[in-house]
């Protein structure tokens, strides 16, 4: 094996350094598409009231101070990736974002009172809407808002 390494001389090297300079922006697009997909993204919510909002942003770690609104998407993981796709989304805004061709579920947890200190009181509402993401490399990294009406 040694011996094959040293024949490929120059071109291992330049392998090995490849592999290197890819990995820190493969590991921090995963980042911001997991980061997206902890604020963002619940598949199969128990209840969509305020009980709901209250406990998701706990556990998601969206209380610490109070977030003052977040947005959670309902449904199929691939439905919201493909949006970043041009069968199931669009241009939107210039090409900066990508608009849903059809509507998700979601539901909106909005804090119910002044302090953003714990505990948090969250109201949530829920609906049919279009979403309107940021995407990289053809993933979710952004939920910039949602739109009753395309």
């Amino acid at each position: 094996m040694v011996m094959f390494l040293k024949s490929m001389g120059p071109l291992w090297l330049l392998f090995i350094l490849g592999l290197w300079l890819v990995s820190p922006s493969l590991t921090q697009e995963n980042s911001r598409e997991k980061h997206f997909l902890i604020q963002h993204y619940d598949s199969n919510p128990n209840g969509r009231n305020d009980v709901y909002c209250e406990k998701i942003m706990r556990l998601r770690g969206l209380t610490k101070p109070c977030k003052a609104k977040n947005t959670f998407i309902h449904g199929g993981y691939p439905s919201i990736k493909a949006v970043c796709g041009d069968e199931a989304g669009k241009p939107y805004e210039e090409g900066r974002f990508r608009i849903s061709k059809s509507q998700f579920q979601v539901t909106n947890c909005v804090l119910h009172g002044g302090s953003t200190r714990p505990p948090c009181r969250y109201r949530a509402t829920s609906d049919f809407r279009y979403i309107v993401i940021a995407c990289e490399h053809d993933l979710p990294v952004h939920l910039d808002h949602t739109v009753t009406a395309n």
